[in-house]
């Protein structure tokens, strides 16, 4: 098996670097022979997100959310191992670590021998993906869309998988209040909606932004922000010239972690932000990755927490 790993960043964002045999690609069917002599083969049984696996007991949970919605169900004791970005409930990162979700070791899966897959829509690579649905383990696939919208439809789906519906559809029904409640208060604020700018991360002098269909984007529009980048799709550096006129009031980021991080000092002096109002204001809020663009239970809270900081007093 040719080794895999990924470049750093957000998971909507992310670039893989692969060492690939031949034309720089290796098929999903020769990995898959690799897995059947070493004893992992099976007819295939990849299963829709309404598919019910009540019985499954050795779980392994892909995608940060996914696993913080089991939590929130009661399957925990079911959980057998988790991806990277799995790191709430706090208890979640005591499970073994089966790599970052888009850069998945079919053997490292398997090798937990699980009797149910579950995992992030977007969770790579295809080739690793492949192999999985091929092997004799169920595979659940859950849509992770950036629409807020759909939080309640992921719980649901993620609650269907191990047989909690009813579980499910009582905390999605929660989410959706609170989801309710915050949209309520955020139209009640008066003042003008302030410009925020979500930064994925710097590198050579170029920001990497959040701009629209992204997980980004709709924290910024539920916090009642609006997107400075929005004249853009997806994660994608901006120029100077993008930024200056962006005028953002305010800068969003990830806490730091690795080559997220960076100081407010060194990004309210980049040129293209130094005539900011942001930049003026030293106006930046940093959050958890998980909470922030996770779309998932605690979104409510985490929008929340966004609003309060965006406006202060008008949120309690």
């Amino acid at each position: 098996m040719p080794m895999m790993r990924a470049a750093s960043g957000e998971k909507g964002a992310c670039s893989m670097v692969f060492s690939f045999t031949r034309r720089g690609f290796l098929s999903a069917a020769v990995v898959a022979a690799g897995l059947s002599s070493a004893g992992f083969s099976g007819a295939g049984t990849a299963l829709a997100a309404d598919k019910a696996n009540p019985d499954a007991r050795r779980i392994v949970a892909i995608g940060g959310t996914v696993t913080e919605i089991l939590y929130d169900l009661g399957a925990q004791d079911r959980i057998v191992a988790r991806d990277s970005t799995s790191s709430y409930p706090a208890d979640a990162m005591s499970k073994p670590d089966v790599g970052y979700m888009r850069a998945l070791s079919p053997e490292g899966i398997l090798g937990q021998k699980p009797d149910l897959i579950v995992m992030e829509e977007g969770s790579g690579p295809p080739p690793a993906v492949e192999v999985l649905k091929a092997s004799e383990v169920p595979v659940v696939i859950i849509p992770t869309p950036p629409d807020v919208s759909k939080i309640a439809d992921k719980i649901r789906a993620v609650g269907k998988a191990v047989g909690l519906a009813d579980k499910a559809e009582a905390l999605a029904k929660k989410t959706e209040d609170g989801l309710k409640a915050l949209e309520a208060e955020v139209a009640a604020i008066k003042t003008q909606k302030k410009n925020v700018l979500f930064v994925l991360s710097v590198s050579n002098g170029r920001l990497m932004a959040g701009g629209k269909d992204t997980s980004a984007d709709a924290i910024i529009g539920l916090a009642g922000g609006a997107n400075a980048a929005g004249s853009i799709t997806g994660y994608k550096p901006l120029s100077d010239e993008a930024v200056i006129a962006a005028k953002p009031d305010v800068v969003l980021q990830m806490q730091a972690v690795g080559d997220h991080s960076v100081s407010a000092e060194t990004l309210f002096a980049m040129p293209s932000m130094q005539t900011t109002p942001a930049a003026a204001n030293k106006a930046r809020v940093q959050m958890d990755g998980l909470l922030l663009l996770g779309l998932g239970p605690r979104t409510p809270d985490a929008a929340r927490q966004l609003a309060a900081a965006l406006y202060p007093g008008a949120i309690n």
